[in-house]
């Protein structure tokens, strides 16, 4: 019955590489395991690279055998494993291209080493059970294959041993090359044989480690060898004849390193950084470090063993550290860790080999650094229980008082941090306690103004913490009090307005030295008697003055509404109050006054002047408004009317209501002779009562061509000029048409830029103000469409847009300008400096 044994051979995740993962496997078995033949089940892998690869394995021990699935065997009853075994496993794929090896040894767990095995440097163990010293040579015999039978002729005979293993120390001495063993064949006697061997150390790198006289036999190895760098090597012998025929079957020999103790352990890092909790019970893990030797670690040249050196400081014993000698772990061992006393220790530990033996085993030291990580086990305390401060009336953000503690814990972290809290005597929330970020002190600050008539004394409560909770088992309370004792102090108050701004109702048109309103302040100096005098800091339209002493308002002039000074019916100024306090203080005040509208503005109409065609026929209506400085309901909307007198006004014009704001002036008789008339009309408004206004609008009658526009001949007519002069100005009208004419046949004599300069006009008169730019422009253009016009009632149109009539539009303009261009130029001349004017019949 074959019984499962171990092990299983790890692989990462590099690059696949065929073969197995390390060139030598150490394996403890417990001692249980061995009782019997049920030892442990474990099962050895192997890295093929291809799924279907197959690879058959061989042990070059007879007591254990590898099975195709890579578990390993005990082939016999290993309950007497006294000593370490060590043998050798090979794969081979199925075409036996290659060949890969690998050493297990196999010991018994907790077992103590065979001291032979450091006692003597040439000595080893093996081969199973049995133990060889190569200072001997031993001689070692191809097995016979055949023997002669008394009838069958030859007959092939079981192979049922191994050859056991060659054992050598390394670091040996020498002298090199060194004898082995002796490899023998029987049938030297008969024939010449000739002597070789092969594998890695012989004919494969590292190439002649290990070299054979062809002759005699005699293995020797030519060079100390070191177990570290390779544990053990495969090699074959073969027997040939003179003329290279194989003589015997090839024997593997297995060679291994025997370890000496020629390593230190060594510290993966020199520092180690560890931190354990002041207040930490005996017991607590701090760190571990860890120390690797190259030797062999199932013997005592590789078994590690930690100790602690040294402490310092040695506060409050000595050993306040243990140290696992096995594993390196660090834990405390004492109580009494305050990391206000030691905030770091430094410990050596030392690693030994030989299970920490100080007589022959070998040590190494590396540091560890424990940090005391700090715990909240000292509260905040205030250096008094109480404290004194002092703060102005009215002031807001200074500090009052300072109040200062004291913390043994790990400044600028919650365990030192502190909180500062009022708990009584500050009902209104005058004062707050912020902490400084550097001395952890508590500055009381008034976030809110103190009236010094109200309060003028403080007695706060205040209690002060840790930002982190106090630490279990601490016996010390986690607060802290004390009383802050404040003062407030007087200071002169500016008076205070009662009603600011103060606002008063009026009429418009209140007459001078009437009073308004009395518009006195208070003195919040409760306590001090104090006098008050008034004084204007603001009036802009100078009605009003204040008595010095009482503070009442009296107009100086008449209030007007429509005054520039008002701003939407507000009128708005301010005045000052003063105390004789030491320094005086001054409050100021604002008055504001809102006049209702009376109707005492006359409506004045608009425009006052217009154009219309003598003949009713060709002319258009004159669309007229009003404007009125009253606001509604005094204003619009109007009424328009024509007066009785003069008479005429009544036989030749016509009023004709639009809307409540426009009208329409035109011709009641189908002519009027050419001239300038003064047409009055009566407008009135709609107060209660109304308003009237006689304006009277200058109308100029002119001829008028089919367009509806006046013609030259008219406008000077109604301009009242002479024969002489109108001759005269068509004199110059045929000069003009025939210096045009000439521009445009004759080349440009002159430098153009002399002809720009000599018509720039310069003007010396500059931009209206803010006033004069309070218009719409779109009202100064012609519009480009008449869809707007199209829309209004029938009649209604501005002064200045075109009428719309089913007449044709205006002709296009030849290139030559038309004498009707001049002509409009002249009319317009004469329109606006005319100063002549009809009388109407």
């Amino acid at each position: 019955m074959k019984t499962d044994l171990l092990i299983l051979l790890l692989h990462g995740n590099a690059p696949c590489r065929p073969g197995f993962s390390q060139s030598f496997y150490t394996v403890f078995v417990p001692r249980g395991v061995l009782q019997g033949l049920n030892i442990h089940k474990g099962k050895m892998k192997f890295e093929t690279c291809q799924q279907k690869e197959e690879v058959s394995f061989e042990s070059s021990d007879p007591k254990f055998s590898v099975g195709p699935d890579g578990s390993l065997y005990a082939e016999q009853d290993v309950t007497n494993l006294t000593e370490p075994i060590q043998f050798m496993v090979t794969a081979r794929d199925s075409v036996g291209k290659y060949i890969w090896e690998t050493t297990v040894k196999l010991a018994l767990a907790g077992h103590p080493p065979s001291p032979h095995i450091n006692q003597f440097a040439g000595d080893g163990v093996y081969g199973g059970s049995s133990h060889n010293y190569y200072q001997i040579p031993r001689l070692i015999t191809f097995p016979r294959q055949h023997q002669r039978g008394s009838s069958s002729g030859l007959r092939r005979q079981k192979r049922d041993w191994v050859i056991p293993p060659i054992n050598v120390p390394e670091n040996s001495r020498g002298p090199f090359p060194q004898v082995l063993v002796r490899i023998r064949s029987d049938q030297d006697k008969e024939i010449e044989i000739r002597y070789s061997i092969t594998g890695a150390g012989a004919d494969q790198p590292p190439n002649d480690i290990y070299i054979i006289d062809p002759v005699t036999g005699k293995m020797s190895v030519t060079k100390p060898l070191d177990r570290e760098e390779r544990a053990s090597y495969h090699l074959r012998a073969h027997a040939v004849d003179i003329n290279g025929n194989q003589m015997e079957p090839p024997i593997d020999l297995y060679i291994y390193v025997i370890d000496m103790n020629d390593n230190r352990p060594e510290f993966k890092n020199q520092v180690y950084n560890g931190s354990v909790a002041e207040m930490s019970k005996p017991g607590t893990s701090v760190m571990q470090v860890t120390a690797f030797d190259a030797d062999d670690s199932i013997t005592a040249n590789g078994l590690v063993h930690y100790r602690i050196l040294s402490q310092t400081p040695h506060i409050p014993i000595p050993n306040m550290f243990t140290i696992n000698g096995a594993t390196g772990e660090i834990s405390t061992i004492a109580s009494g860790i305050d990391r206000e006393k030691v905030s770091q220790y430094t410990i050596i530990v030392q690693a030994t080999d030989m299970e920490g033996s100080l007589n022959f085993g070998l040590s190494n030291t590396a540091t560890a650094l424990i940090s005391i990580a700090d715990i909240n086990d000292n509260p905040t305390e205030l250096d008094s229980k109480t404290f004194q401060g002092e703060v102005p009336e009215n002031a807001v953000g200074v500090v009052v008082a300072n109040l200062t503690v004291r913390d043994k814990d790990q400044p600028h972290t919650p365990n030192w941090n502190a909180v500062y809290r009022i708990t009584g005597g500050d009902q209104m929330g005058h004062f707050a306690i912020r902490t400084d970020e550097i001395t952890n002190d508590g500055r009381v600050i008034v976030v809110k103004p103190i009236d010094y008539e109200r309060n003028s004394a403080f007695t706060l409560m205040v209690v002060v913490s840790n930002q982190a909770h106090l630490a279990s088992g601490i016996p010390s309370s986690p607060s802290s009090s004390a009383a802050v004792a404040i003062t407030v102090l007087d200071i002169n108050e500016a008076p205070v307005f009662p009603s600011n701004p103060k606002i008063i109702r009026f009429e418009e048109g209140v007459p001078a030295d009437t009073t308004l309103a009395t518009f006195a302040a208070l003195d919040p100096d409760r306590f001090i008697q104090q006098t008050i005098r008034y004084s204007k800091l603001s009036d802009p339209a100078n009605w009003l003055k204040i008595n010095r002493t009482n503070g009442r308002i009296t107009t100086t002039a008449v209030l007007d509404r429509e005054s520039p000074y008002m701003k939407k019916n507000v009128y708005e100024a301010t005045f000052l109050a003063v105390d004789n306090g030491s320094p005086p203080a001054t409050g100021t005040g604002t008055l504001q006054i809102y006049l209702i509208d009376v109707n005492d503005n006359v409506p004045v109409l608009v425009p006052q002047e217009a154009l219309v065609c003598e003949r009713s026929r060709h002319g258009y209506p004159v669309n007229i408004t009003a404007s009125d400085l009253d606001s509604e309901p005094n204003a619009g909307p109007y009424v328009f009317e024509l007066p009785s007198f003069p008479s005429s006004a009544r036989r030749n014009w016509t009023i004709s209501r639009l809307n409540g704001n426009y009208a329409q002036l035109k011709l009641r008789i189908p002519y009027l002779e050419a001239g300038m008339y003064r047409v009055p009309i009566l407008v009135s408004d709609s107060g209660n009562p109304p308003l009237s206004n006689t304006s009277v609008l200058k109308v100029k009658v002119c001829p008028c061509d089919e367009n509806g526009d006046c013609t030259v001949i008219g406008a000077v007519t109604v301009a009242g000029l002479g024969t002489g002069a109108i001759i005269t100005i068509l004199i110059c009208i045929i000069i003009l048409l025939s210096k045009e004419k000439e521009r445009q046949t004759k080349p440009l004599l002159i430098d153009p830029e002399d002809d720009v300069r000599d018509n720039i006009l310069k003007y010396d008169e500059e931009g209206g103000g803010e006033e004069d730019q309070d218009y719409d422009l779109s009202q100064l253009q012609q519009p480009e469409s008449l869809d707007h016009i199209m829309s209004k009632p029938a009649g209604v149109r501005r002064v200045d847009e075109r009428p719309v009539i089913l007449e044709s539009q205006y002709p296009v303009r030849p290139t030559i300008p038309h004498p009707g261009d001049i002509g409009e130029f002249i009319i317009d001349i004469f329109l606006i400096h005319s100063d002549s004017s009809l009388t109407l019949p």
